[in-house]
């Protein structure tokens, strides 16, 4: 019988790369860990107790306040006056900051009675500071009365005892701007302008006893020749009645063969200088025909 022969079985063990071992970070131990949270707690509650402790500090420590005050005030204004001033400020006692200095003049920049507000804090108070507009004449429409300054702009009615003002008579006004604002009408700009030009007379030629304080009212009615153009388009009428015939509005004179402007002002003002009133003379003066002599007391008689 034959003998089997012997076979070798070989085996191959494939060689793998070795297992690569996790890095482990070594843990803080715990006490570490409770000790960086017990910092950080710490520091939080620094923080809030400040924050608590300013916050009582702000509530207990007393606001600083101070009135608000009027600087350089005309002696005209009356006491209503300034009362509607301050309450279109918003405040009486307010704190002295820089942001309640800014409100104030805000609040005042619609006021049409100041022009050029200025405002400031002291250590002591808030300073109002800016143009007083002074009332030239008053203008009734319908159940309205407001007044205009010399730059016609309109200003509110409040009552001014002190100051002798001249009506504006035989205007319509549809639709008053609001306070502040300029009118634009033309009769109204006529009558400002006669009106303002003897102002200025008074103060250079009477400043001790002012001509306007005589006149009641100026009337256009016959502005423009509306009824009649060949009567008098512009009267002045003096607190006893006395008519002061002023005639076409100013710049025009010439086209309706009247004196100069200028002349009609020195007519008007050496009648007064020369009987110290337009009260209780004549009937009328006329101050538009250049070659007419002013009437005198006697011709009232």
């Amino acid at each position: 019988m034959a003998r089997r022969k012997k076979t070798k079985r070989i085996s191959f063990k494939l060689r793998t790369s070795p297992k690569r071992k996790k890095l482990r970070w070594p843990l803080p131990p715990l006490t570490s860990i409770l000790k960086v949270l017990a910092v950080v707690c710490i520091c939080a509650a620094v923080v809030a107790a400040l924050y608590f402790v300013e916050k009582y500090v702000r509530s207990t420590t007393p606001i600083k306040t101070g009135p608000l005050v009027l600087e350089d005030v005309p002696g005209w204004v009356t006491a209503e006056l300034r009362t509607k001033i301050f309450a279109a400020a918003g405040y009486k006692n307010i704190e002295l900051d820089e942001k309640a200095a800014r409100l104030v003049a805000e609040n005042l920049a619609s006021v049409g009675w100041l022009d050029n507000v200025k405002v400031q804090t002291t250590h002591d108070n808030i300073l109002i500071s800016g143009q007083w507009r002074k009332p030239l004449a008053l203008i009734k429409s319908g159940y309205n009365k407001f007044y205009v300054d010399a730059e016609r702009v309109v200003l509110d009615f409040v009552p001014m005892p002190k100051l002798p003002l001249v009506h504006i008579t035989g205007v319509t006004v549809t639709k008053i701007p609001n306070v502040g604002k300029v009118i634009e009408k033309q009769d109204i700009a006529a009558a400002v302008t006669i009106l303002s030009a003897m102002a200025q007379m008074d103060k250079s030629v009477t400043p001790d006893r002012p001509l306007l304080d005589e006149v009641d009212r100026i009337d256009l009615s016959n502005f423009d020749g509306l009824h009649n153009n060949r009567q008098p388009h512009i009267i002045l009428y003096a607190k006893d009645n006395t008519e002061i015939i002023w005639g076409a509005e100013f710049g025009c004179w010439q086209k309706y063969l009247e004196a100069t402007d200028e002349e009609k002002l020195a007519k008007l003002y050496s009648y007064y200088k020369e009987y110290g009133s337009l009260l209780g003379g004549a009937k009328y003066i006329n101050l538009r025909d250049p070659q007419n002599t002013v009437h005198l007391p006697v011709d009232k008689y």
